[in-house]
């Protein structure tokens, strides 16, 4: 077991799929500086594991963070390139911050608050435990890295692979019983979402198989473990008049009291961010229960749907929905993100505009706290507030 473990985690195993997948490393020419002119390839970088420069942003002696330089590489197949460049982009923030408001306002809120409180319960553990475990990422080379923002995190478990995970087979489960579709069918695309974002992670070299192969197995046990309160995690909102005093606390003393890291990685805040949306969620759906600012049905998933046929106005309408909610709340964050700076540099009496100052705790924590709060409040309440006003529900 141990010696198969160890095999999985290799990273000439993930090489060696880059290489069936068409995708080379180019002739090595060394370390390029950042931003030097390829004339092969495109520019991405790797993480050159050693020492480097930098000050940590809270004041504190630690190791910093890996260096990286460009690396060119060779494709040789481009359906593959473009098949899993596309299929990581699904497992980016990019997709969870249109998908998931995209099911609350076209769909079923109740079924997208059930997949934002799994998702963000799923990707909390996930980002503490690599902070925990401290595994490296693939090493490079062999591996050819083709994403930047994420190369000074760890790399066990996978959290892109427990997020697809998640999300696609939360919906699964949720939806089976409450739409009328081919059962197959809905297993079949739920495995095929997971699988094209767990082997984008390998194509990417962001990780190993075994990384991939863990962060499934988390949350298969975490879905299976969760899965009998599901119904009492639905009825929350209309636990005790106190409840969003505790949604906010007990996230923001989490993010607060985050595993420190030997050097600064977007990891806190991203899972600040995660957490933050959550609890903005759960109030918002809290507001609207307590203030009767919606018609609840009595079951969180009343009744049987058939899944309508897709008409122009169907599709324009859910557009209509879609493209106002991303305004409305798109406008809140930027605004109330830098209210929030403003308040926090002039209490810590720092320099405005400084990137490094917002790595503090002390100011990363509470502005995207705040921020993404406000977010999640936002799509919650003001937005389907604003369809009704303009007449689209």
């Amino acid at each position: 077991m141990a010696e198969l473990l160890r095999s999985l985690q290799d990273s000439r195993l993930v090489a060696r799929f880059q290489r069936r997948c068409g995708l080379f490393p180019a002739p090595d020419e060394g370390p390029r500086k950042k931003g030097a002119a390829r004339p092969l390839g495109a520019e991405h970088p790797s993480a050159a594991h050693g020492p480097g420069g930098g000050t940590p942003a809270n004041g504190l002696q630690r190791a910093a963070a890996p260096q990286t330089y460009v690396q060119k590489y060779i494709v040789k197949n481009y359906f593959y390139y473009y098949l899993f460049r596309f299929s990581a982009a699904l497992g980016q923030e990019e997709f969870y911050i249109t998908f998931l408001p995209f099911t609350h306002w076209n769909i079923n809120p109740y079924l997208s608050r059930r997949l934002i409180v799994i998702w963000v319960l799923v990707m909390y553990i996930g980002q503490v435990a690599k902070d925990i475990l401290k595994w490296p990422r693939p090493f490079s080379p062999p591996v050819v890295r083709l994403e930047k923002r994420v190369m000074a995190e760890y790399g066990m478990p996978s959290t892109h692979a427990m997020a697809a995970t998640a999300i696609s087979f939360t919906f699964l489960i949720s939806t089976m019983d409450t739409y009328q579709y081919p059962f197959v069918l809905g297993l079949m695309v739920a495995a095929a979402f997971s699988t094209l974002v767990c082997l984008s992670r390998l194509y990417t070299g962001m990780h190993t198989v075994l990384d991939v192969l863990a962060g499934i197995l988390f949350t298969a046990v975490l879905i299976a473990l969760t899965y009998p309160a599901w119904t009492l995690i639905d009825r929350l909102d209309s636990a005790s008049p106190l409840f969003p005093v505790c949604a906010i606390v007990v996230p923001f003393i989490l993010c607060y009291n985050y595993p420190a890291s030997e050097y600064y990685s977007p990891t806190r805040a991203d899972t600040t961010t995660i957490l933050a949306a959550g609890a903005g969620v759960t109030i918002g759906f809290w507001i609207n229960h307590f203030f009767q600012l919606v018609s609840e049905p009595t079951e969180s998933f009343p009744g049987i749907y058939s899944i309508p046929p897709l008409t122009t106005d169907m599709l324009g309408l859910g557009l209509a929905k879609f493209s106002v909610g991303i305004v409305l709340t798109i406008l809140v964050r930027q605004l109330v993100q830098n209210l929030s700076l403003q308040v926090l540099f002039s209490w810590f009496k720092v320099v405005a505009r400084n990137k490094e100052a917002r790595r503090r705790l002390e100011i990363e924590v509470p502005y995207k706290f705040v921020t993404y709060t406000s977010v999640g409040i936002c799509a919650t309440t003001f937005v389907p507030m604003l369809h009704r006003f303009l007449g689209l529900l």
